[in-house]
């Protein structure tokens, strides 16, 4: 089962921590055991490979020098000649991305992939809809320097005709979670495409819910080739950016008993348990929210506070197009569980035992190939209804009687990490620093 993503400047952490603190045996052994079964470099929808550093404005791929380009390249298509460096465009629609799927046969998973258009496709395909393409309609993703090629999305969802007429080129739009799952987590070019389809929709849906002025009520227009938006009014003109909303997400552990408090919301899939999670409230540290949340939504109080890592999470309502998932390890002072009815539907204690047995049952293979399959048919314009909740059974046909999140998902990989590490491990704030926030 996968754990905890480390990046190369972990690892090095690592060896630093090992060279410098003597260990015992036992410690050196689960270390070792944890640091081999890491294959991925960051969680999902992190480790976006267009974002890794922004070019200077002097750049050509820069998001003012590319923009300038972009400018002055549409009006003139599609008698232009090839610009370097060139455009390649995401379409979304509904904050779903376009890809496409490269099929498979009885023995493969079918793979998907996003379907980036040239711009000379992408407005031509808009002008045929009777639409117009413009530069202020198009959002910056970054570039890819050693291709020559900056990459930018726009938003399709109110142009008529576009959605069938790409579904007859065996393309379709397809939501982010289902995305999600059907991406293999040990495949590196699918957590990039992940990666970049989360950003994009971020940005689009940010743009989508901030078109006036919060301050005055004017209309706000793009800058900057669409990474902030400015009101218009004159005696205004305030600078509004992409909206992030902080989150916390903690495992509750009862140290002394050696278990892990799980939670159920009405809306989870039958016989799913996750994470404690709750938004930041103004004027609270990271480790306030973590108590006050724990405590409102089970009455249980919260000691120690350990970081473990981060995860954008872009697959939120469009209201709140990204959230920030922060993670961590509480400490449980009392035991005695009052559960929230308007919050959760049950939360209980759960033996490391029965935890670990739930991530191994948990059929996380399975969901991705029927998710992938998903895909697969909706591109071939059939859609499917059957819920990947069905998917999480043992290999009898038996329900497993637990299961939490998949790798996917920060609060897998906290619960993991506990079941991998045990409470000895991951209590402690020195190494935790060491360790586990250095992703």
């Amino acid at each position: 089962m996968l754990a905890l993503f480390l990046s190369s400047s972990s690892y090095t952490a690592l060896s630093l921590l090992s060279r410098s603190v003597t260990l015992d045996l036992a410690k050196r052994t689960r270390l070792s055991a944890l640091t081999m079964s890491m294959n991925l470099r960051t969680h999902a929808y992190a480790g976006n490979p267009l974002r890794s550093r922004t070019p200077k404005s002097t750049d050509p791929f820069s998001p003012s020098s590319a923009f300038e380009s972009l400018k002055a390249l549409i009006p003139v298509i599609p008698n232009h000649p090839t610009p370097s460096p060139d455009f390649k465009v995401l379409p979304f629609s509904k904050g779903r991305p376009l890809v496409f799927s490269n099929g498979g046969d009885a023995s493969t998973t079918p793979i998907w992939h996003l379907s980036w258009v040239s711009l000379a496709d992408c407005k031509g395909l808009l002008t045929s809809r009777g639409a117009d393409l413009n530069e202020d309609s198009l959002v910056y993703l970054g570039p890819k320097v050693e291709e020559d090629l900056v990459y930018w999305a726009v938003d399709v969802s109110e142009e008529d005709g576009v959605v069938s007429e790409l579904g007859g080129r065996k393309l379709c739009f397809v939501d982010l979670r289902t995305l999600m799952v059907a991406a293999d987590w040990a495949d590196q070019r699918a957590m990039d495409e992940l990666a970049i389809a989360g950003h994009a929709r971020a940005l689009l849906e940010w743009h989508n819910v901030s078109r006036f002025c919060g301050s005055c009520g004017g209309t706000t227009v793009p800058k900057e080739a669409g990474r902030r938006k400015q009101c218009s009014i004159e005696a205004c003109k305030k600078r509004v950016y992409p909206r992030v909303d902080p989150v916390v997400i903690m495992l509750v552990i009862d140290r002394e008993n050696d278990r892990a408090l799980l939670s159920r919301q009405s809306r989870y899939v039958p016989r799913m348990w996750s994470c404690l999670a709750g938004f930041i409230e103004p004027g609270e540290s990271l480790e306030e929210a973590v108590r006050r949340e724990t405590w409102e939504e089970t009455g249980i109080e919260v000691g120690e506070v350990v970081y473990h890592s981060s995860q954008p999470w872009p697959v939120g309502p469009s209201s709140m197009p990204c959230q920030l998932m922060l993670g961590f390890f509480a400490f449980a002072k009392t035991l005695d569980i009052d559960v929230d009815k308007e919050e959760l539907e049950d939360a209980q204690w759960h033996s490391r035992e029965d935890v670990k047995k739930a991530l191994t049952f948990a059929e996380y293979r399975k969901a991705q190939r029927t998710a992938a399959s998903k895909i697969e048919q909706i591109c071939k314009g059939v859609e499917r209804s059957q819920s990947l909740s069905t998917d999480f059974n043992v290999e009898s046909g038996e329900l497993a009687p637990m299961f939490i999140p998949g790798p996917f998902a920060i609060a897998h990989h906290l619960i993991s990490t506990w079941v991998d590490q045990g409470s000895g491990n991951v209590h402690s704030k020195q190494q935790a620093g060491l360790s586990l926030s250095s992703l």
